[in-house]
């Protein structure tokens, strides 16, 4: 991936994606190492089960989820995170709705393709 988002992004002027079925997305900024996004989930939302080669980390916003991580589920509140190593199954359930900022290394190419 040879791109990379601006040096400064504003929230009030940053694209938010609809990416359906209750989730929205908008990116806080990225290059080929790392990359930030932010994700709104409607009440009783759930992020399908997935896995991939990238590092996460996701730090709670706002709102109540359940995440499985390997196999292991914990609710996580406001202020709470968690690391999802690389190629490790995960998933999140929201019964409140609520706000993550989803970190990446490397940046996920896949939310950049064609933009």
């Amino acid at each position: 991936m040879n791109k990379q988002s601006e040096h400064f992004l504003f929230g009030d002027e940053t694209p938010i994606e609809d990416l359906g079925g209750g989730l929205k997305r908008q990116m806080l900024g990225f290059n080929h190492e790392l990359m930030a996004v932010k994700i709104w989930f409607d009440k009783g939302i759930e992020a399908y089960t997935h896995q991939h080669r990238h590092s996460q980390v996701t730090y709670v916003v706002e709102g109540e989820f359940h995440f499985n991580v390997g196999g292991v589920v914990k609710v996580l509140k406001a202020g709470d995170s968690c690391l999802i190593p690389p190629h490790t199954e995960h998933g999140a359930i929201s019964p409140t709705g609520g706000i993550l900022i989803d970190t990446f290394s490397p940046a996920r190419e896949d939310f950049v393709e064609d933009k």
